[in-house]
């Protein structure tokens, strides 16, 4: 739940530098500290529920059209690209 909270400016110092060394976000730091001064033990995870089926992903053979030099793709998408940028330009 998204909840704003003033510090003084020395708790906020202490905090983000706790932070900083734990290598964890302000927030979770914050949230870990509140329950540790309230005798609250962190929520369990929520278990990570994964699909009946796992995704399979189907390759098809793709070919590029006759007269398509595939060493000069790169060359066709820049072109195609300036193309574009100046359309918008004239517009």
């Amino acid at each position: 739940m998204p909840t704003t909270l003033t510090l003084d400016d020395d708790l906020a110092r202490l905090l983000t530098a706790a932070a900083q060394q734990k290598g964890q976000p302000v927030t979770e730091v914050a949230a870990n500290l509140l329950r540790a001064a309230l005798g609250k033990s962190a929520p369990a995870p929520t278990p990570v529920s994964f699909p009946a089926e796992p995704y399979r992903i189907h390759p098809h053979h793709g070919t590029f059209a006759p007269g398509v030099p595939l060493t000069k793709m790169n060359r066709l998408a820049d072109e195609l690209d300036t193309e574009a940028f100046l359309a918008r330009q004239a517009s």
